[in-house]
């Protein structure tokens, strides 16, 4: 065999190597997850699977805590959620959240030693506001998470930020591009599984609530308006999604048609709701923590870090294989809804809760209408709190009740967490204002506390 033969079989042997490297070897296992003779199959690798099963691993529990005993807000100082546990639930609950997040730290990394009432460190104010970020999830996005659902743990895995978030990217003026405007294509990342599509599908979909769907209900382009570059941020979305959670297309959808929701998947129906609950906390729980985090916390554009489906799923179909934690810490199974400051909405005052138009959600500065109130009811055990629900003049009088309703309830919950026994709480009849000369009141909708 000649010398120039030797080396074009070497070569052929090396480009052979390369193209089988990006193969996965053999044995795979496939399992059947729709209709016979559709090809919905997902196919797994039982390497793989071993390598995640040390990541899905659920940490030791800890020994339940005893619900009798003092309140932890009557012990603790400035203790704002989880008041109404015991003191050893509370403790119990402050060593979880440490080994879920901080375990190398300790205590230390949201609380000033000297002083753990202190909210100087704003470690602390984001634990406070993740805390009810994770049970706003358990109890309102029960659509996605279902009875299973999430702790701290879930997302931080023992990581003081948890590995898998993503920031705003930076804008690229087109014009300014020798080689043209590549919309952030055709740049190897691990977003969208290295696939030449654009790397930033999670500002539009997971930040923003722009149309996901770009196939058309008819064979003609009826109406359609969507173009293949829309396309092409979708199917990035959608690469995104089936890294994060290991799977492939047919998880979720028929490849026969993949706009049918007839022939989809019951997992179809679950990752509707995830991506809006994604936007959800992004929003309204992620975004309104901006002014609270130090610059070197914030991304490029200034914006705070986010979600997207890796965040909670690293690269498991169920986060943590479907084992649920929840079991094991209920105090984090449900809370009161706070809601970020919405435009229109007056301040809260002493004794007073405004609330946002249609919302029953409590507003960012509850503290200030019920702090007092709190106080008062601790130093006399005889009081007790009346409610007065206030409600709009405008529309329908029946909805506008169940509404001051449901605002007196939220009220009487964050007293509850606050350590008020809610049998000394009153709830009166709705109450309804009246308009002005200049018209709607935006103090109408509001929850008056009196202590007597």
């Amino acid at each position: 065999m000649t010398l120039p033969i030797r080396t074009s079989l070497m070569w052929v042997g090396v480009a052979a190597a390369a193209l089988l490297a990006g193969c996965e070897r053999p044995p795979v296992a496939t399992v059947q997850h729709g209709y016979r003779g559709t090809g919905m199959e997902q196919i797994y690798n039982p390497r793989q699977l071993v390598s995640q099963e040390a990541l899905n691993k659920l940490p030791d529990a800890i020994a339940p805590a005893s619900a009798d005993g003092p309140r932890a807000s009557a012990v603790f100082k400035n203790v704002k959620l989880l008041g109404d546990l015991s003191v050893g639930e509370f403790s119990r609950h402050m060593v979880a959240i440490t080994s879920w997040v901080a375990p190398k730290e300790g205590c230390t990394y949201c609380h000033n030693a000297a002083d753990f009432a202190d909210d100087s460190k704003y470690t602390k104010v984001v634990a406070r506001r993740m805390i009810q970020m994770t049970q706003h999830i358990n109890s309102d996005w029960k659509t996605h998470v279902a009875e299973t659902g999430v702790t701290c743990y879930t997302c931080h895995r023992g990581n003081g930020v948890p590995k898998n978030i993503w920031f705003n990217t930076a804008s690229t003026d087109p014009t300014t591009k020798l080689m043209g405007y590549k919309a952030g294509q055709n740049e190897a990342s691990m977003k969208v599984a290295l696939a030449s599509l654009p790397n930033d599908p999670f500002t539009p979909f997971l930040g923003d609530s722009n149309s996901i769907r770009v196939i058309g209900t008819s064979a003609l382009p009826d109406g359609n308006r969507q173009s293949t570059k829309q396309a092409e941020w979708t199917y990035g979305l959608m690469m995104h999604m089936s890294q994060s959670l290991g799977v492939n297309c047919t998880y979720c959808h028929n490849t026969r048609s993949f706009a049918s929701w007839d022939s989809s998947t019951p997992q179809r129906g679950t990752a509707w709701y995830g991506i809006r609950m994604a936007r959800d906390l992004n929003k309204e729980y992620l975004g309104s923590l901006a002014g609270v985090f130090p610059a070197e916390r914030l991304g490029p554009q200034g914006d705070v870090a986010k979600l997207n489906c890796a965040t909670c799923h690293q690269g498991a179909f169920k986060p943590l294989y479907g084992q649920s934690m929840l079991k094991d810490h209920p105090e984090l199974a449900s809370g009161v809804k706070v809601a970020v400051a919405a435009p229109g909405v007056p301040a809260s005052e002493d004794g007073i809760v405004y609330f946002g138009v249609g919302s029953a959600a409590l507003p960012a500065d509850m503290d200030k209408a019920i702090g007092s109130m709190v106080a008062a009811l601790k130093a006399n055990p005889d009081a007790k709190a009346t409610l007065s629900g206030y409600h709009s003049a405008a529309g329908d009088l029946a909805s506008n009740q169940e509404l001051a309703k449901q605002r007196a309830f939220a009220v009487r919950d964050a007293l509850k967490a606050a350590g008020i026994d809610p049998e000394r709480v009153v709830l009166e009849k709705p109450i309804q204002t009246e308009a002005n000369a200049a018209g709607e009141d935006p103090k109408a909708r509001r929850v008056e506390i009196a202590v007597k």
